[in-house]
């Protein structure tokens, strides 16, 4: 809704040949006010903005986007449009670079949407593999232009859009897996300028999800050796222990998280009394937290007494294991025997002890 006090951006502004219409207001992610032009087009209203949390807000005359501005607290911001979608913007620096990076956008689509459509039409096979020469040449010259603009700018909130632009369907222009570099680097830049946004927040978790899957990548490619994906990461000590350097007959990973309370008296009740008895026969367990709350973690791990191997991936949802190991639920158990992950369902201490008795002949 439009502020009534406190931190705000003024907009003014005129929607031509429009008298008494509705503009809308949007975030990215919601309406934030529908505003009525009067009899000679003009409007204006307020928008809640905390000072240091730029806010992105877009005007709509029907399904017509009509402007699109990045507003911080205190800006008194002009806005000139017409109800076919044209405008222009005065008082705010930040909304000009984002009219800019809407305009490259469209531009580049309409470049390979006329590529596209050529190619549709074009029979003669020498020319089609020209237009889609071209059509793959305006999608790295975009991408260039984009990967350009966001070093350029990486003080600016304009760069969050840039980032997750795509060219018609599902082609992200950021699509390489070490664009998760651009991401990280961008993301701290922009947290030495507005460290409470959640825009900075957004880059920073699609960074770790994008390193999440470079990680992925290389695990797998170690799998080719050890016959599963590598675990890696660090203890209560904070030392980090290899999954593929424990040396033992048989491992069993285990995923857990200890906020649960029946996970945590699993420890106790099930796992203890067997690596007890199992151990020394050639048993180890390697127990991957998937903690957000690193210090709650420890402090069960250390009230337990837990004797096993014990680390955490703090990243929780966005830990690139969910994916390798394919986790739809917590706890999670996996058998490994001499390099190879085995066939072998864990329920309960029975079905544990009688799979490990086959297993340690």
């Amino acid at each position: 809704m439009a502020a009534a006090c406190g931190d705000n951006a003024k907009v003014e502004g005129t929607l031509a040949e429009a008298p008494s219409a509705k503009v809308v207001v949007k975030s990215l992610n919601h309406v934030i006010d529908t505003v009525q032009t009067k009899a000679d087009g003009t409007f204006s209203f307020k928008v809640d903005v905390a000072k240091g949390q730029p806010e992105f807000v877009y005007l709509y005359h029907g399904d017509t986007k009509v402007a699109s501005m990045l507003l911080e607290a205190g800006d008194k911001v002009t806005v000139n449009a017409d109800t076919l979608g044209n405008w222009s913007v005065e008082g705010s620096e930040e909304s000009l670079l984002l009219q800019q990076v809407e305009k490259d956008h469209a531009d580049a689509m309409a470049r390979m949407l006329a590529l596209s459509v050529q190619m549709d039409s074009e029979k003669n096979e020498s020319k089609l593999l020209q237009l889609r020469k071209s059509l793959g040449q305006e999608y790295v010259d975009y991408y260039r232009q984009c990967v350009r603009y966001v070093l350029a700018h990486s003080s600016s909130l304009t760069v969050v859009p840039v980032f997750f632009q795509n060219l018609g369907g599902n082609l992200p222009v950021f699509s390489q897996a070490t664009d998760a570099i651009h991401f990280r680097n961008v993301a701290d830049s922009l947290a030495l300028v507005y460290p409470e946004s959640r825009y900075v927040k957004l880059l920073r978790d699609e960074a770790d999800k994008r390193f999440g899957y470079l990680e992925l990548e290389a695990r797998i490619k170690s799998a080719q050796t050890v016959g599963f994906v590598d675990v890696e990461l660090p203890s209560t000590d904070g030392v980090k222990k290899k999954l593929s350097e424990v040396d033992s007959k048989v491992i069993m990973l285990y995923f857990w998280n200890s906020a649960d309370a029946s996970q945590k008296m699993f420890n106790l009740d099930m796992l203890r009394p067997v690596y007890e008895d199992y151990h020394r026969k050639g048993l180890e367990i390697y127990q991957v937290s998937l903690d957000t709350d690193k210090a709650r973690w420890a402090r069960v791990v250390k009230e337990q007494q837990l004797p096993w191997i014990n680390v955490c991936d703090s990243r929780g949802g966005a830990s690139p294991y969910i994916a390798s190991y394919n986790l739809s639920v917590l706890p999670a158990t996996y058998i490994i025997k001499d390099g190879e992950l085995v066939d072998g369902k864990v329920v309960d201490e029975k079905s544990f002890r009688k799979l490990l008795d086959q297993l340690l002949k």
